[in-house]
């Protein structure tokens, strides 16, 4: 592949305070001290450190071999699976950038983000595979690498799976362009080319986030962006409660999401501990999983954490071993919280980040938590709390926007000027990311969640963009105007509400069709659970959307209701 002109510069890092240590140095080093502690257990299945550093090391040749080099982007398109892990950092030995994205992410979506990174090989499941393949003749790309959920399975299983039909299974047809995962790991050498990688010059990872024009925002990190921290974590938050080479972290939450990628790397693989991983959210096979694993070290949202107190069968299952669950993604509820608390015995801690930034604040381990309360900040960073309106600090305990900075971020988004200049803000000669959420700092130093802007819904801990949804569906031929707000649920966080303006000349157009045009553009979570139709939206002088007006207007129906 052609690197000549993919070179992205990094702007305003600061090289000379910080380690040179790669994203992946720390596993290898546990993979040589604890060869033969069990790093991923997956569905029954036992992976070592000694081997997933083999396979790391086998599919980073075979990705070469297929032409993956310095500064390439390479999509990893696949729900939790060990696949997952090993492509993670073969793509990154490689000095290629990891481009995550959802399993369930439609063509639509899809050929966007291809198109956007600059993506030539993407790594599928069976399963989602006729996305991709819709995608190949309109994008950059160019090869496919095809696995499964179960690929890594004994054949037994997989074979009782598919009798038992528990396995979903997709078409895959034979063609030049197409590899699967097996065939190349059974034909590639076992050591990948030697790369030197610059920590702070090389990409490691676009993750994509929701942006404000309708079209996700690419979110670039080098080496050292997702090195700091993750150190931080460990120094601040694991050193001294976690057990290295003999510890056990469940992860459900979807890896292709910052705040899971980061504890998996933080929690487990650099401490040499056992990743109990999930493909999907079963709530019995979960508990069966802590239980079984004894796991102490566990994240979820808050709607995942719902779910359990929620199971009718969650009082058969030993989960005394739980001893640190983290919390992220979304508000917690205090009957979550108090809840929690009385049927484990330990309570809920807080992770707060975004995509942005990476994980930006925890609660320390030593620190009584509070259910609104998102920890202390982590040291690599420098937070700012600021008045919206005179963009001055507030005092402690006045409310504020958070904006964060810090010298390992990138301070920009990927190929979006615009969007930059609307969430970059310079204060006091540094550059910061406007977070977008309003919060408080106590006399302690700690952090207190208020609340969050009318842009951004959560939905069973997924930050979604209202713009993404009202750009949709304003691409609809009958509508002219469209906006989308977040309608607090207890069970999911927010459900999706839909206001929208059709045509004068619109007939017989329902919720349920422009539902469906949602769905044929947008992932599942995407799409709004309700729509209504008005004559008009309120807008400001100049025209802009008052999508807040629009969302206080509904909680208070919420709130009259009850």
């Amino acid at each position: 592949m052609d690197n000549s002109e993919k070179k992205y510069t990094l702007e305003g890092l600061k090289p000379d305070c910080h380690n040179t240590e790669l994203t992946f140095t720390r596993f290898f080093e546990m993979a040589d001290a604890y060869p033969d502690a069990v790093a991923i257990s997956y569905l029954g299945l036992k992976i070592t450190y000694k081997t997933l550093a083999a396979d790391i090391n086998r599919f980073a040749a075979a990705l070469s071999g297929l032409g993956v080099g310095h500064g390439d982007r390479v999509m990893i398109y696949l729900a939790n699976c060990p696949q997952w892990l090993i492509a993670n950092f073969a793509i990154q030995k490689l000095g290629a950038a990891v481009v995550p994205v959802s399993p369930i992410y439609t063509a639509h979506e899809l050929e966007y983000l291809v198109q956007d990174a600059g993506v030539e090989i993407v790594i599928c499941q069976d399963t989602n595979f006729g996305y991709v393949h819709e995608v190949l003749n309109t994008t950059c790309l160019e090869q496919i690498i095809v696995t499964t959920l179960t690929e890594m399975l004994p054949a037994w299983k997989i074979w009782l799976g598919h009798l038992l039909d528990k396995i979903p299974k997709g078409t895959v047809p034979t063609g030049l362009h197409i590899h699967p995962f097996s065939t190349l790991m059974k034909n590639a050498p076992a050591h990948p080319p030697e790369v030197e990688i610059d920590p702070y010059n090389d990409l490691a990872y676009i993750m994509y986030t929701g942006g404000t024009t309708g079209f996700p925002k690419g979110v670039a990190g080098n080496h050292a962006t997702e090195v700091g921290y993750i150190r931080d974590v460990m120094n601040e938050v694991l050193e001294g409660n976690i057990k290295e080479g003999g510890d056990s972290f469940l992860l459900i939450n979807p890896l292709y999401h910052i705040m899971a990628k980061g504890m998996a790397i933080a929690a487990g693989l650099n401490y040499g501990s056992k990743i109990v991983l999930m493909p999907m959210p079963h709530i019995d096979a979960l508990l069966r999983e802590i239980e079984r694993h004894k796991v102490r070290w566990f994240l979820g949202v808050p709607a995942l954490y719902r779910m359990v107190l929620e199971n009718d069968r969650v009082d058969q299952y030993d989960l005394t071993s739980l001893t640190y669950c983290y919390c992220g993604g979304d508000v917690l509820p205090s009957a979550v919280f108090d809840r929690w608390r009385e049927l484990t015995g330990s309570p809920i801690y807080q992770v707060y980040g975004s995509t942005e930034v990476g994980h930006v604040a925890y609660t320390r381990p030593s620190v009584e938590p509070k259910h609104d309360v998102i920890g202390h900040i982590l040291p690599s960073f420098r937070a700012r709390i600021t008045d919206p309106v005179t963009l001055e600090p507030v005092k402690v305990g006045e409310v504020g926007e958070l904006w964060i900075t810090s010298d390992f971020n990138i301070k920009s988004y990927w190929n979006k000027p615009d969007e930059t200049a609307l969430s970059y803000v310079e204060a006091d000669g540094e550059i910061y990311y406007r977070m977008g959420d309003f919060v408080a700092e106590d006399e302690t130093g700690q952090i207190r969640f208020m609340e969050r802007t009318a842009d951004v819904i959560k939905y069973k801990g997924y930050r979604i963009s209202a713009s993404e949804i009202e750009a949709v569906l304003q691409d609809h031929p009958t509508v002219i105007g469209a906006c989308a707000v977040g309608i607090e649920d207890e069970a999911v966080g927010e459900r999706i509400k839909a206001i929208v303006v059709l045509k004068h000349d619109a007939r017989g157009v329902s919720g349920g069709d422009l539902r469906r045009w949602c769905k044929e553009r947008l992932a599942p979570y995407k799409v709004p659970q309700y729509i209504e139709f008005r004559d008009m939206l309120p807008k400001s002088k100049v025209g802009k959307l008052l999508r807040r007006s629009i969302r206080d207007e509904e909680r208070r129906k919420v709130a009259d209701s009850k």
